[in-house]
């Protein structure tokens, strides 16, 4: 499994969740807390996407998060309203290279996966072949992940809700490809959308600041957690969940 985060707020520094906090994303890299989906590490590779504009600017590399020397200087050194960072644990068969690290960005999007797809490339192929012909071919990577970005990016371009995306296209997933674990993370700089799908996601807010994780990288009692089957909205100093599929349940 990998880990990522996500934060929106005020103007601060990256450095601080991924890499300053207790259980920051570099730890979490060699040291995750719940690897449920398999793997010990998540050594595959990183990447963060930061907001400075109106599009991201995102930084990744293949290497595993704690051997890097660039990125501690490089998030000490911005200050941004919104930024998501993700380490990764590849699924055996699929690369290892920086094309396939999260996030994915495409205009004012920025997204991550934490997950696998089973039954990978045959369970998705029905889904896959309803997406424009130059879509598939242009992939930035022949993985689950990169496809269910190109999924998502349709329905984004089409003007749908993310929301509303996430809570359409889980299930088509789920119902293709059983089992999968299908935690998603995007954001626009301004909003941030997640799901909990077969593994575990908390969000906490502190004034007009919210941070939205796979793990909670700093203890304390104001993480809550998102239940099963159901995804989050945050934004400045408003938070909702939406049920993906109501009859979802741990015990499912």
């Amino acid at each position: 499994m990998c880990r990522h985060l996500a934060y929106a707020g005020p103007p601060c520094s990256p450095a601080g969740l991924l890499f300053d906090a207790p259980h920051s994303l570099e730890h979490q890299s060699y040291a995750p807390a719940d690897m449920r989906g398999g793997g010990t590490v998540n050594a595959d590779g990183f990447g963060l996407a930061w907001y400075t504009g109106g599009e991201p600017v995102r930084y990744r590399r293949a290497s595993p998060l704690w051997t890097d020397r660039d990125l501690p200087v490089l998030a000490k050194s911005l200050r941004t309203t919104a930024f998501v960072a993700a380490v990764r644990n590849g699924t055996v068969g699929m690369p290892v290279a920086e094309a396939a690290c999260a996030p994915f960005t495409g205009g004012r999007w920025a997204f991550s996966h934490n997950g696998m797809v089973t039954g990978w490339p045959h369970s998705l192929a029905e889904l896959a072949g309803k997406l424009p012909v130059t879509e598939l071919l242009t992939l930035e990577a022949p993985t689950d992940s990169a496809l269910l970005w190109a999924l998502v990016r349709e329905r984004l371009s089409a003007g749908e809700e993310p929301a509303e995306v996430f809570a359409r296209l889980l299930p088509r997933v789920e119902q293709a490809a059983p089992g999968s674990r299908l935690n998603f993370l995007l954001t626009d700089g301004e909003t941030i959308v997640a799901t909990a799908w077969t593994h575990a996601l908390s969000y906490r807010t502190e004034g007009d600041a919210v941070v939205v994780a796979s793990e909670p990288p700093e203890p304390g009692p104001g993480w809550v957690p998102v239940p099963e089957g159901h995804g989050v909205v945050a934004r400045r100093g408003s938070v909702r969940l939406f049920p993906i599929d109501p009859d979802r349940s741990p015990a499912s």
